[in-house]
């Protein structure tokens, strides 16, 4: 009942913008701080013996966080390390680290805030925000960020919903006919570097970038090096089907801003499959219930995998990563269901990482 009170105040805040200027842009707050630190992997390094000189070695460990669903959507508990083969450039790899993860979610909402569609994407944004809340629990951290021309910290890391809850409603106009897409992940990437532990960003907008000072292959670049996981949600495709379904695309300029909605998409998309996500283009508001749901499922039925790669070579060359689930005999995994009946699966993982530079260290 909330949410829609919510929803129904926010819709009639930005209709009236059609009539009335629109307010100041909001300041940019403090610094990103630190979600408390989790344990990092150690460093596997040689001991100097007291009295001697000697060189540390490090040893790379790739991390591989993994999500297994059935067709239905389901998450497939309960599998080892044995199930699970990584390939490397197609050459298998040494699982060294194994773990089932049940590590509170420590995540950025990033939310598209912008004049575009007259702010009909604002307003799907910050309702869509609203509703991904119900899923958190109180060990959760959380921070809010939305981008127009600007990225924005509008709530650092925090355990407090209602904090959240409390931005999100403030927010009534956006500032500027700007999205700055790439500019905004590349920023929330270099905030989250030092952030220990699990990570992910949740998109909830259109993926139209507008005005970036970076490109698409600059972000596609850095993705391939990061372990953060992006999850992302379309604000676009509905107001896609209501346009197409009033005509709204049978002049040139139409076809034009349709085609762009649809290519946004597809980068929304590469955003989330590039670090292992998951992606979505609801409909319907109905829908998201259940895609807020299977985002916060994914970061609570991950397994963490870490490997050595054998390929030591530091070429700064893409190394493809491709995961697999075996039985004892190295065989495909066979599922069935209580029936016996075989169930399909789907895979989520990163698709590959950058190897480090050649030099003395990284």
């Amino acid at each position: 009942m909330r949410a829609t009170f919510f929803r129904f105040i926010l819709f009639g805040l930005l209709t009236a913008v059609l009539a009335f200027p629109p307010a100041p842009a909001l300041v940019s707050a403090q610094q990103q701080q630190q979600a408390p630190p989790k344990q990092p992997p150690p460093d596997q390094k040689r001991e100097k013996p007291e009295g001697e000189f000697a060189l540390a070695v490090e040893v790379p460990l790739v991390n591989v966080d993994v999500v297994v669903t059935d067709n239905n959507g389901g998450f497939l508990s309960g599998l080892r390390r044995e199930n699970f083969r990584v390939l490397e450039d197609g050459v298998p790899q040494t699982i060294t680290n194994f773990a089932p993860t049940d590590a509170p979610i420590t995540m950025v909402m990033l939310i598209e805030f912008s004049k575009l569609g007259r702010g009909i994407f604002a307003y799907y944004a910050t309702a869509m925000a609203h509703d991904f809340l119900r899923q958190l629990k109180p060990e959760d951290w959380i921070a809010l960020v939305s981008y127009d021309l600007k990225t924005r910290i509008e709530v650092d890391f925090t355990r407090d919903k209602r904090e959240i809850e409390r931005s999100l409603m403030s927010m009534y106009f956006p500032g500027f006919s700007e999205a700055c897409i790439f500019d905004a992940v590349l920023e929330t990437l270099d905030r989250l570097k030092d952030v220990k532990g699990k990570k992910s960003i949740l998109i909830l907008g259109t993926g139209l970038d507008t005005f970036s000072k970076h490109s698409l292959d600059e972000v596609l670049k850095r993705l391939r090096e990061t372990d953060v996981t992006i999850f992302t949600v379309v604000a676009g495709r509905a107001y896609i089907e209501y346009l197409d379904a009033r005509g709204a695309f049978n002049g040139t300029w139409g076809f034009v801003d349709r085609m762009n909605l649809l290519q946004a998409e597809n980068q929304m998309r590469s955003f989330a499959y590039m670090t292992g996500g998951r992606s979505w283009a609801p409909r319907f508001e109905g829908e998201w219930s259940g895609i807020f749901y299977d985002v916060a499922a994914s970061l609570r039925n991950q397994y963490s995998i870490g490997y050595s790669p054998s390929n030591r070579t530091r070429d700064g060359k893409l190394r493809k990563i491709k995961v697999q689930l075996v039985d004892a005999k190295g065989a495909p995994l066979v599922v069935q269901d209580q029936k016996g009946k075989k169930v399909k699966y789907v895979i989520y993982a990163r698709e590959g990482y950058l190897a480090p530079k050649p030099g003395i260290s990284d």
